[in-house]
């Protein structure tokens, strides 16, 4: 069999590794009921349901199977199946009976593939799959491919579903790229938003609450409202009305606005109340249009930019759920710009601009822009779109917002959504994946659904056009990029506490709660640590926490009204004055407050 010409040979490689994990854990397993087992970035994994947990001792058992069977130059072969020879071939494995359904409910065509050794004709291993491996194990070193961790998944991503044990796996093409990632792996690890999240008392969730579902600790929530706060002035002086909105509305008005047929799969179950259906909201925007319609609109009232913290709920899969990153509350930092044709593209400028000002007062850098535009041969995503000139309309106005304001960018058909085009703005995540963390999108669609006109200089009523925005994208999701990013040391403006304030022993705890008080009072976010350990102690404990300033204080700066000040990263800062040192944080953290 030869290799797709569409599967590149690191690719052809990892798939070809999933059915040798297979392999081997049938070998360990015999009744093992196998799941999938696709590539992914980096690697490939491959989902059993087992007789037993697995721990890492049988990652490294298994591990060693598979070198050994990727040096017995086994090949790999496929052929198309019927779907009652492929029944009978699967017979004892439900999940695999369960894809067979769905392909031929699909029309998909069915392939099986064999590894085998050619010399003996022993059979190692068969899966219903699509193809793309090596010809033979000779083209794997053994040496750079690693298993390196096992999760749980749920089959198809469905908790209502079995559990199965997700096996996954490291594999390149060199033991030194191998080796490279593998470093950069643990590196990242230290800096995982999860791993840090108790360690620095951030978040938490309780399964009596429900998974997606975080619980937001007093430290997290500090930085959480400071991001608000500072927002929030950003956007009040660029002319946004902040509004609330309710948390459900009428499944009618999800009818209206589309959301019911592009992304009922994605929301929750309704709510029935009074026999009328409501429905959690997934999304902002029709409330948003609803406050729109709330008067009659004159030109003169336009733009109009209506911007809310507003918290919505996505049913999302229980395999998806990761930490902050992806859950099933989360508060986005939306806003709504109702504007005529000729301020479209100045209204587009302005959000770029506004996006690049919070960035740089982050720290954020490493990020670029992604034009993202609709693909009308998917008819399941852009087939009711009837007015396409529109959307062409949309992409050129967004394309000349960014050649104007400097931006490079790169195209991507098919990843509009439903009623737009729009700039997703991309970044890497601390293990290198592609994510995005905001966007800017171009609405033509919704006016027609909801009426939303205004009355133009000639007293003739027009659609307008509306301009979906989030420059931080989800409070959830940005704080958890900006603790990986910077690892937990959180800029001083941000941290939850700027000071924390040491008394070298308890006859030194009176001056340390005076000064606290002091602090406070400057509007500074300080703390006592208490004095039941040693000093040492409590400054390493500090220290862990990430705390930017750690004032200690004992006899002489008693005496002399003085704090000796050891500053994050840096160790010793010297004797301050009381007065000093507060100026100098404010200083140091109104230069980023709008």
């Amino acid at each position: 069999m030869q290799r797709s010409q569409k599967i590149s040979p690191l690719e052809g490689i990892r798939h070809s590794l999933a059915h040798l994990l297979a392999a081997a854990v049938i070998k360990k397993f015999p009744k093992a009921k196998l799941g999938i087992g696709p590539t992914i970035e980096n690697g490939f994994y491959y989902d059993f349901l087992l007789p037993k947990s697995l721990t890492p001792d049988d990652l490294k058992e298994l591990e060693t199977t598979m070198k050994s069977l990727a040096k017995a130059k086994l090949e790999f072969s496929g052929k198309k199946v019927t779907p009652g020879e492929a029944k009978k071939i699967f017979k004892d494995q439900p999940f695999k009976l369960d894809l067979i359904k769905e392909f031929v409910k699909e029309k998909k065509s069915l392939t099986v593939y064999k590894t085998y050794d050619k010399k003996t004709g022993e059979v190692y291993f068969l899966d219903l799959c699509r193809g793309g491996h090596v010809k033979n194990t000779s083209e794997i070193n053994a040496d750079s491919f690693k298993l390196n961790k096992i999760a749980g998944a749920y089959w198809r991503g469905d908790e209502k579903n079995e559990q199965l044990q997700r096996i996954y796996g490291l594999a390149f093409e060199t033991e030194k790229e191998l080796k490279d990632y593998a470093e950069m792996l643990a590196k990242a690890e230290t800096s995982d938003h999860r791993n840090l999240a108790d360690k620095l008392q951030l978040f938490m969730v309780d399964e009596n609450i429900g998974r997606g579902l975080p619980l937001w600790l007093p430290n997290a929530y500090t930085t959480r409202k400071v991001l608000e706060d500072y927002m929030y002035e950003l956007e009040r002086r660029a002319g946004y009305k902040h509004v609330l909105t309710p948390h459900l509305a009428k499944e009618d008005l999800y009818k209206t606005s589309g959301h019911l047929a592009h992304y009922k799969d994605d929301m929750y179950a309704p709510i029935e109340i009074e026999g009328v259906k409501y429905y959690l909201k997934p999304m902002n925007c029709p409330h948003h249009h609803s406050i729109y319609k709330y008067s009659k609109r004159s030109y003169r009232e336009l733009p109009l930019r209506i911007a809310e913290f507003g918290t919505v709920y996505r049913y999302e899969r229980s395999g998806t759920l990761t930490g902050l990153i992806r859950v099933r509350a989360f508060t986005q930092n939306d806003a709504h710009i109702y504007t005529d044709e000729e301020r479209l593209e100045s209204e587009i400028v302005g959000v770029l601009n506004l996006h690049k000002k919070v960035y740089e007062d982050m720290g954020i850098s490493d990020y670029w822009y992604r034009l993202s535009l609709p693909d009308f041969k998917n008819k399941e995503k852009f087939g009711d779109v009837k007015n396409k000139a529109m959307w062409d309309k949309g992409s050129a106005v967004l394309k000349k917002a960014l050649k104007e304001t400097g931006h490079k960018f790169v195209e991507a058909p098919g990843e509009a959504t439903f009623y737009g085009p729009k700039i997703d703005i991309q970044i890497k995540d601390i293990y290198g994946k592609e994510d995005s963390i905001a966007t800017v999108q171009v609405d033509y669609y919704s006016a027609a659904k909801f009426n939303l006109t205004y009355i133009d200089k000639e007293n003739k009523e027009k659609p307008v056009i509306i301009v979906h925005r989030a420059i931080l994208g989800s409070f959830d999701r940005f704080f958890a990029f900006l603790i990986e990013k910077t690892s937990g040391n959180l800029p001083l403006w941000l941290a939850p506490v700027q000071v924390k304030i040491l008394a070298v022993s308890d006859k030194h705890a009176d001056y340390a709660e005076e000064l606290n008080r002091k602090l406070i009072n400057s509007g500074i976010r300080s703390e006592v640590s208490p004095s039941n350990e040693t000093l040492g102690k409590r400054i390493r404990e500090a220290e862990m926490q990430r705390i930017p300033y750690i004032a200690v204080v004992g006899d002489e700066e008693i005496k002399k009204g003085t704090l000796s000040l050891r500053i994050r990263g840096q160790g010793s800062g010297g004797e301050h004055t009381i007065a000093d040192f507060i100026e100098n944080i404010k200083q140091e953290t109104n230069k980023f407050l709008p």
